[in-house]
């Protein structure tokens, strides 16, 4: 490996937005969180889509846990929302 190749490599930093590309080109349905915090973010972000969800269908959804893993997994995959 050349100097400026292993200087390339050595600076190259892969941060979280690039991390999640790599990891939807190699194992596309492969869902993860590199953090607790990350986890808890995404939670809420399929929080209040589901509350929308409710709304559209006129009460509880008993499924819950359903939609959230599917909204989670799109989202972190670059599929459109469920509806």
């Amino acid at each position: 490996m050349s100097e400026a190749t292993s200087g390339f490599i050595a600076a190259f930093r892969v941060t979280p937005d690039i991390a999640s590309l790599i990891r939807a080109r190699v194992a596309p349905d492969v869902v993860t969180s590199s953090s607790a915090a990350d986890l808890t973010a995404a939670l809420r972000r399929a929080a209040a889509a589901h509350g929308d969800h409710e709304a559209r269908l006129g009460g509880h959804d008993q499924n819950w846990p359903d939609w959230y893993a599917d909204y989670i997994t799109r989202e972190q995959t670059g599929k459109p929302p469920p509806c």
